[in-house]
C-alpha cells in the first residue's frame, strides 16, 4: 500500500473520449488521482460533479485531475456527457493502478464480501511523489479540502 512520500506508482490507462493517460508523462505539475468504485452511481457521480465543478481552479493551480474507476472508457464517456464532467475519466478495468495503489480491497454490504474500490485520493507532487493520501473518502466536501492541499504546494 503506497503512502504520503513514496514514489507514486505509474500507470497508463485508456480515457474516456478514446486517449490515453500515463502519470509519468505528468511530471512537473500536480496531479489529483482519485479512484472511485463505479460510474454512475450516487457517490461517485456527487464526487465527479463536485470535482469537476472546481477544475478552473485546480488548473489555475497547474493541477490536473484524472478519476479512475474499473469501468470501461466507453462507460466513461457517456458518464462524462451525462453530467457534463470536466474532469478526464480513466478505465482501469484489469485493476492494475487500483492494485498498485491499494485501493482494490475486500469489502462487505448486507454481510456479503466482494471485490471493490475504496473510494481513495492521492495527490502526487510535480517530483512524481505522493504529498498527501485520503483513504475511505467521504465524499461532502472533499474536492474542496482537496483543492486547499493543491494550493498548498505552490
Amino acid at each position: 500500500m503506497v503512502g504520503e512520500g513514496d514514489k507514486a506508482p505509474d500507470f497508463e490507462l485508456e480515457t474516456d473520449g478514446g486517449g490515453r493517460f500515463r502519470l509519468s508523462e505528468m511530471k512537473g505539475r500536480p496531479v489529483v488521482v482519485y479512484f472511485y468504485p463505479k460510474d454512475d452511481t450516487s457517490g461517485c457521480t456527487k464526487e465527479a460533479i463536485d470535482f469537476s465543478a472546481l477544475s478552473a481552479e485546480f488548473g489555475k493551480s497547474g493541477a490536473h485531475i484524472v478519476g479512475i474507476s474499473p469501468d470501461t472508457a466507453q462507460k466513461h464517456g457517456k458518464f462524462k456527457a451525462k453530467h457534463d464532467l470536466s474532469v478526464q475519466l480513466a478505465a482501469d478495468t484489469e485493476k492494475t493502478a487500483a492494485n498498485a495503489y491499494g485501493v482494490w480491497v475486500k469489502k462487505s454490504m448486507y454481510g456479503r464480501e466482494y471485490m471493490g474500490v475504496e473510494r481513495s485520493t492521492f495527490l502526487v507532487a510535480p517530483d512524481g511523489r505522493i504529498a498527501k493520501a485520503w483513504r475511505k473518502v467521504k465524499v461532502p466536501g472533499h474536492a474542496e479540502e482537496v483543492l486547499k492541499e493543491v494550493q498548498s504546494l505552490r
